[in-house]
């Protein structure tokens, strides 16, 4: 029987990774994202551009869809700000507005087999409160308002309704090559160190009191969200995902200015939010000089330079609580696939610097 998965936000940081990964592993693949994905894969793929805000677009677009068995779930909305929007009621609304708009229809034309729905370790509510740690799937659900309880709310009861299966999947830090999303560090690191260089400046780390993270490659996720399509563990089944280490961005700092072809200097405590925007012109004047992808720095940047400040603990002068989860459960369920999480930075840094989005090292 023929695969055929819908992969909603397929143009966004996990969307397009799945989009590789399911075509690299024979699947039929549509692609549902207002752009068109970046993949790598020379396979063709279905594109449908669709803004799953209009429930009239979205019903007439699916309507037609009646071959897919497998959804992976990725779009979101989010606020400008990024972070003031974790906890606004009217986002929360729309990102449910949105899943019902592509699930229902759906529903109605296709026997689906599976459907993925991507979290986060905001799950765990350390966006409001210090978080038990480490966070595991088994926790009782934090009591704290978030889109991702009524997402899963919605399909939990559809998928009883319409008796397929589904997974939940809460990724922490997600690295990647995607510019202009919410939440993606390579370009907003590859931006400053250019930056740094074309004014001659050191590259020190912009932000504030040590924070030791953990991270996870989106070839990662989109791997566990292909095991997952099929995997009988899975079913119904919430899974955290990382590298399956931690790392501290200090030390990781010498490494991506090895591949950024700048030099490692003393912290430079700044706000990027701040600093990027404010030096957009000289950013214009990079991609001029190295002949880049003719991108503003506000299509570089997206939301993803709010989120920096976020994860770099700017303006921090104590250590924030940790943030550390639990990845027991989906190795015992059957998928251990680990990774570096420097080489995973450099890689995607360098595939960005490849594909001229960032200026080459020297």
């Amino acid at each position: 029987m023929t695969n055929t998965v819908l992969v909603a936000g397929a143009s966004g940081l996990v969307g397009a990774a799945a989009v590789d990964k399911f075509l690299a592993d024979g699947w039929d693949v549509i692609a549902v994202s207002r752009r068109r994905p970046e993949v790598d894969s020379d396979r063709p793929f279905h594109h449908l551009a669709i803004d799953l805000r209009d429930a009239n677009a979205s019903r007439a677009a699916v309507a037609s869809l009646g071959g897919v068995t497998h959804v992976v779930y990725t779009a979101v909305h989010e606020v400008p700000g990024l972070i003031a929007g974790w906890r606004d009621r009217e986002q929360m609304a729309t990102n449910l507005t949105m899943l019902q708009n592509l699930l229902d229809p759906l529903t109605d034309v296709a026997a689906l087999r599976h459907v993925s729905l991507l979290q986060g370790t905001k799950a765990y509510g350390a966006h409001v409160h210090p978080m038990r740690v480490p966070g595991r799937e088994r926790q009782p659900r934090d009591k704290h308002e978030n889109f991702y309880w009524l997402q899963e709310d919605h399909v939990r009861a559809a998928a009883a309704a319409k008796g397929f299966a589904f997974s939940i999947w809460r990724p922490q830090l997600i690295v990647g090559p995607n510019y202009g999303v919410v939440m993606n560090l390579p370009p907003i690191i590859g931006a400053y160190a250019a930056i740094c260089r074309e004014e001659g400046q050191p590259f020190g780390y912009p932000g504030g009191a040590s924070r030791p993270w953990e991270a996870v490659d989106t070839r990662l996720v989109a791997n566990a969200l292909a095991w997952g399509a099929t995997a009988p563990a899975a079913a119904g089944e919430t899974f955290n995902l990382t590298n399956g280490e931690v790392f501290e961005w200090r030390d990781l700092w010498p490494s991506l200015a090895d591949v950024l072809g700048v030099d490692i200097g003393p912290d430079r405590p700044q706000s990027l939010a701040e600093l990027l925007p404010a030096k957009s012109a000289v950013w214009d004047r990079i991609v001029t000089k190295h002949r880049l992808r003719p991108l503003t720095m506000t299509e570089l940047v997206g939301e993803s330079h709010f989120y920096a400040d976020a994860c770099f603990a700017y303006g921090a002068t104590t250590p924030s609580p940790p943030t550390f989860v639990s990845t027991v459960k989906i190795k015992q369920a059957g998928f251990t696939e680990v990774c570096d999480t420097e080489a995973s930075f450099c890689h995607w840094l360098q595939v960005l610097i490849d594909r001229k989005v960032l200026p080459p090292a020297t």
